[in-house]
């Protein structure tokens, strides 16, 4: 059984259609690439799936459940977390304190008064923070990383809420070719307990990483399949050479 479905997905602002009727499917403790070019779609797309917003039609089932019309927060309750493009780490928090604060927002009110101290969950925030190779700075203020350490700070952030479903908007955008090597290095461990939907514009960093991918171009789905067949399709051959 597939872990995420969208069914016939189409998302409007007032005339403008963003996404017309998308469909896929994403099977669990896989890797999907969600691609095209600049205004296909991508992102409109990732935030309709979290529930950042609402679709017009269509459907999103979760684990089999409609959570169509859910709000972001139940759906971050059942197991869905998303990065957005644009960091949004506390720069004067620690590196760990940023975790902390990441973790908490999944813990019940119950949870939290019994046992969700910084002392009880240090284990777990440290190797979140080693996985992204951040962990000799915990306590370092996150405002002093890289631009591309602190996309690995706020994708372990996302990690340590122990996601089924983790939802990346551009994670190596503004990265090196060296910090794009070693995100996909630190996100392949993630694969035998977390699903992975990636909206990217490195295909390489995509051929890399990905088992499945979708194409999107102006709102609709022109590929879907496996990341092997990419390159045999001439109408993604067709969006790639002559659009920027």
């Amino acid at each position: 059984m597939s872990l995420l479905e969208v069914k016939g997905g189409t998302k409007k602002y007032g005339v403008f259609t963003a996404l017309k009727d998308v469909s896929f499917a994403v099977g669990p403790n896989t890797f999907h690439g969600l691609i095209g070019p600049n205004g296909s779609g991508k992102s409109t797309l990732l935030k309709a799936i979290s529930g950042a917003h609402y679709m017009n039609s269509g459907a999103v089932l979760f684990q089999g459940e409609d959570v169509t019309r859910q709000p972001a927060y139940r759906r971050s309750r059942v197991g869905m977390s998303l990065k957005f493009q644009i960091t949004s780490v506390l720069p004067e928090l620690s590196l760990f304190d940023n975790l902390l604060l990441a973790k908490q927002a999944r813990q019940s009110i119950f949870a939290l008064v019994r046992s969700a101290t910084a002392k009880a969950m240090r284990d777990e925030i440290m190797i979140d923070l080693e996985r992204f190779g951040l962990g000799r700075r915990a306590h370092e203020p996150a405002g002093i990383l890289s631009h591309g350490q602190q996309q690995w700070l706020e994708i372990a952030m996302a990690v340590t809420q122990r996601p089924k479903l983790l939802l990346l908007d551009e994670p190596t955008g503004g990265m090196s070719l060296e910090e794009r090597r070693a995100t996909g290095e630190f996100l392949q461990p993630l694969k035998p307990s977390t699903t992975l939907i990636i909206v990217e514009h490195d295909l390489d960093f995509i051929r890399t990483i990905c088992d499945t991918v979708t194409v999107l171009d102006q709102g609709q789905v022109i590929f879907n399949g496996p990341t092997s067949d990419l390159d045999a399709s001439e109408e993604v051959k067709r969006i790639y050479t002559t659009r920027t």
